[in-house]
This record gives C-alpha cells, structure tokens and sequence, in this order.
C-alpha cells in the first residue's frame, strides 16, 4: 500500500507543477516578446520551486515513503511531460 501512494505522490508532484506553470502561463495577454519571455521565466521558476517544496513536503512528512517507487513514478512523469512537446498534431 506504501509503494502505491508512495508512486501517486510522485506523479502528483509533476501534474500540480504544471498546473501552477500552466495558471501563469494562461493568464497573461503578452504586449512584447520582453514580455512574454519575463511570464515563461516566472512560471517556470515557479514551476520548480513548485516541484522542490512538494518534494521537500512529502520526503520529510511522509515517514513510510518508498523511495524506489515515488523517485521512479516522478522521474517518468518528468520524462512524459517534457516528451510531450515532441508530438505534433
């Protein structure tokens, strides 16, 4: 049951990240191209600084994590969201 949540945990750090950079990145009509790259660099930091606080929370909270299973199921859920802009439609 550990290794499960343990896997949820890992994933879930990735998916809330990209929400966060998807809010910022969403709500802003950009005037210039300064602009523009001064919103993708905020959300981006925000982005990481996303992901190191919930690593954080959960390594230091979450007594019976399963580190084999939550690093995993994060590395690959990394993998898969940066793969995705390789696909075109």
């Amino acid at each position: 049951m550990h290794s499960a949540v343990s896997a949820l945990l890992g994933g879930l750090i990735v998916i809330t990240a990209g929400s966060v950079y998807a809010i910022m990145i969403s709500g802003r009509g950009a005037r210039s191209a300064g602009e523009t790259i001064r919103t993708l660099v905020r959300a981006e930091a925000s982005k990481i600084a996303v992901i190191v606080l919930q690593l954080w929370l959960v390594l230091t909270t979450y007594h019976d994590v399963v580190p084999t299973f939550f690093l995993a199921a994060f590395f690959i859920a990394v993998m898969t969201f940066s793969m995705a802009l390789l696909v075109r439609e």
